[in-house]
């Protein structure tokens, strides 16, 4: 393909020379395939590879052992930011195989790349290699600043790094997902962005169930096995749980597209039958399209707990695990990238990666099937007409939708955020395709190469037009200004939703792998110190 400068031909040839390597690379995270808040050996790669390219890495950025921040400088000049995300979903596990089994030494519950992360993470690495390339062999001044972003699909560091102040001194940030909307296969987001995301989790405690019920059997005999026992956590944490679906309906009833989940992180802590169980967590996740329907939920979920508590016994404490902001777009942003995009053009499968499809296909009772993708992943559509799309199916009111924490970067630098097709089963007859297949293409190099290689050029050319075309930054910057009435600080910028002291939610007793005697093992812990 031939760019329309040096420079950025520079960037977009250094993906194609590097491409064997950064195949490998995808494969390497791909199968750490490692949950949030436990990528440990994903975080660590990323680190030894980035020092090894000339940047300087602070590990455990914010706080968080498995994010880091990496900086790498040409001389002074505008400040690039993006990121790399690597958490992968429990409950996933899938090998690279044209059918439904799990990875190798793991069980099906195990976490595996659903998005896929690891194609994330290694298309805006490859790209941002490939501008410190451009930018050292045309001597172009500037600064870039790299992120590991651990835990997104809890929508977890991103605001941290925010609230601590990790991108303030961004002049820029580019953030780039596979693609997620059928209309969006290869472009930008214009006017629609991400939804807020908040989650909560609740811990019930009876410490003091000798208190509930102070009354002897009859005969008065003084036994623990003879007087009523405390409802205790397990009570607390079900009663919660049911009163959550009660209110669901009252919630936010019809009122655009929103979402409530929960997550019982652990339950009861007593074997014995006469001994109240002592502890017990549940985690509420939300999406909705605006900050104070976001607050209307949790002050009911809040309400909730502090009554199921008193009913069990129990006492409650809250802590949040996150709380994003709603996306803030940026034309300019999106207009250049996807100039890019146009030049790079949508990602191509070889016959090798259409086998693949056809073989999943055909395991599924689907035969003959020439092309197995979807349409929309082989062609570009402009920014304009995907939101066209999006605004067919929305009020006119919502202006975000779904969730993703790349938010937190659109309040601090005029963001984009790009998508590159991902290889999408098309299904003869309509069903939906099974979750594994698309897992399963996720960790085939011909299957996903093509997204990410697409991906690394037009971030790496995007840089390169930020550092060099003296006009695009300028108005981002302009847009970024008026948007937010000044900036950082100004009387329309949304800040942090997090305190500034805030512990990230490491702690908690995620699902991870474990060592033990008998080796690596998938692990969803019980205990809680």
């Amino acid at each position: 393909m031939s760019m329309d400068t040096p420079q950025k031909q520079t960037a977009v040839d250094w993906v194609e020379e590097n491409t064997p390597q950064l195949s490998q690379d995808h494969k390497t995270i791909f199968d750490f395939h490692e949950p949030s808040w436990r990528e440990y050996k994903s975080a660590k790669w990323y680190v030894e590879r980035l020092r090894a390219e000339g940047f300087t890495v602070e590990e455990g950025s914010g706080g968080m052992p498995t994010a880091f921040c990496a900086e790498w400088s040409n001389g002074e000049g505008p400040t690039i930011g993006g990121y790399a995300e690597y958490d992968a979903v429990p409950g996933m596990s899938q090998d690279a195989v044209p059918y439904r089994a799990p990875r190798p030494g793991t069980n099906r519950y195990a976490a595996g790349h659903t998005d896929p992360h690891s194609g994330l993470g290694i298309g805006s690495f490859a790209g941002f290699l490939a501008a410190k390339h451009a930018m050292e062999k045309h001597d172009i001044k500037g600064r870039l600043k790299f992120f590991g972003e651990p835990a997104e699909k809890m929508c977890g560091s991103k605001p941290v790094h925010a609230t601590k102040g990790y991108y303030n001194d961004l002049d820029a940030a580019i953030s780039f997902h596979p693609h997620s909307f059928a209309n969006m296969g290869n472009s930008c987001f214009w006017d629609t962005h991400s939804a807020p995301y908040w989650s909560r989790i609740y811990t019930f405690r009876c410490d003091e169930p000798e208190t509930w019920q102070s009354s002897k059997a009859d005969g008065g005999l003084a036994h623990k096995h003879f007087t009523a026992r405390a409802p205790g956590a397990i009570d607390a944490v079900c009663m919660m749980y049911t009163s959550g679906k009660y209110m669901k309906e009252s919630m936010l009833p019809h009122q655009g597209s929103w979402s409530l989940n929960e997550f019982i992180v652990q339950a009861g802590q007593a074997t014995a039958d006469n001994i109240a169980p002592g502890f017990s967590q549940i985690q509420y996740s939300l999406r909705a399209p605006l900050l104070d329907m976001c607050e209307s939920v949790f002050e009911v979920l809040d309400r909730n707990a502090e009554h199921c508590a008193a009913m069990a016994h129990c006492t409650v404490e809250k802590a949040w695990v996150t709380r994003t902001r709603a996306g803030l777009p940026n034309h300019a942003m999106a207009s250049v990238t996807w100039e890019n995009l146009q030049k790079v053009g949508a990602p191509q499968w070889s016959e090798k990666a259409r086998e693949f499809g056809r073989e999943i296909l055909a395991g599924l009772g689907y035969e003959n099937v020439e092309d197995p993708f979807v349409p929309e992943i082989q062609k570009l559509t402009s920014p304009q007409d995907g939101e066209a799309v999006f605004r067919q199916q929305l009020p006119s009111w919502q202006m975000h939708l779904a969730a993703d924490d790349y938010v937190d970067y659109t309040w601090h630098a005029p963001t984009v955020r790009l998508y590159i097709g991902r290889p999408t089963l098309q299904m003869p007859d309509g069903a939906r395709c099974p979750e594994w297949a698309r897992l399963a293409m996720g960790g085939v190099a011909d299957c996903i190469d093509p997204m990410w290689i697409t991906a690394g050029k037009v971030i790496g050319a995007t840089i390169i037009d930020l550092l060099t075309d003296g006009e695009t930054l300028d108005k981002a910057q302009a847009e970024f200004r008026d948007r937010t009435g000044g900036g950082i600080g100004g009387d329309k910028w949304v800040a942090p939703l997090l305190p500034a002291d805030y512990e990230p939610p490491v702690f908690y007793k995620w699902p991870e792998y474990v060592e033990t005697v008998r080796g690596e093992e998938w692990s969803i812990p019980y205990t809680f110190s």
